[in-house]
């Protein structure tokens, strides 16, 4: 079995892309061998695949401006 993941969104704000990627490794953990799962990273989806990042938690909106 094939599978195919289409990732959009960006690795922050919401967990739409680590649910992803969480789905896509239970897939290859259950079923090992017989499925091919392949993941499609585009527009901020693509920042997932930088190694180390580090998130902005303490950002301050300036407002006013």
């Amino acid at each position: 079995m094939k599978i195919l993941f289409i990732i959009n969104d960006a690795p922050y704000g919401t967990e739409k892309a680590y649910n992803a990627f969480r789905m896509a490794m239970a897939f290859q953990k259950e079923h090992g061998q017989n499925v091919e799962v392949n993941i499609f990273l585009m527009a901020d989806a693509v920042t997932c695949a930088f190694p180390n990042k580090v998130l902005f938690r303490d950002i301050t909106i300036l407002s006013g401006w």
